[in-house]
């Protein structure tokens, strides 16, 4: 079976980007699975996900109230790595395919998370998710603190 190469979208005309560290209560299994499997468990609004965590393939999920989000798989690495683009509309990427990158590794009995997001068309769009990733990542260690 033939499989389609991976086309990244190309970010050379839109430098904008951030970076986010935090450590993680869950182990990088945890997060791995709850990135790619159970995100209706801690960021997408319930029952909204349309996900198949595999390269290449396309997700829908909707966010916060009905924000719709879009996106496809670009690179898997259980319990190391998930690459995705990510789509949203105004007050987000604004219809602009950006590229979100979370890596994973042991630290303790938790993870160490580096959750980088790069292609925003302008710098307010950067800003506002500059400002919304932290808060997203404590809620995430927070649900996953609930659901152990």
């Amino acid at each position: 079976m033939d499989v389609a190469p991976i086309r990244p979208p190309d970010l050379s005309a839109r430098p904008f980007f951030l970076a986010v560290e935090r450590i993680m209560s869950a182990s990088p299994d945890e997060l791995y699975r709850m990135a790619t499997q159970q995100l209706g468990l801690w960021f997408a609004d319930p029952g909204s996900v349309l996900m198949r965590p595999a390269v290449n393939e396309p997700f829908f999920f909707t966010a916060g109230g009905g924000h719709p989000h879009y996106g496809r798989f670009l690179r898997l690495l259980p319990e190391r790595l998930v690459e995705l683009t990510w789509v949203t509309g105004p007050g987000g990427t604004e219809g602009t395919e950006t590229v979100l990158t979370l890596e994973l590794s042991a630290h303790g009995a938790g993870s160490a998370l580096l959750l980088t997001h790069a292609g925003f068309p302008t710098a307010a769009a950067r800003d506002r998710h500059e400002r919304s990733w932290p808060q997203v990542l404590e809620q995430w260690d927070q649900r996953t603190l609930a659901v152990s």
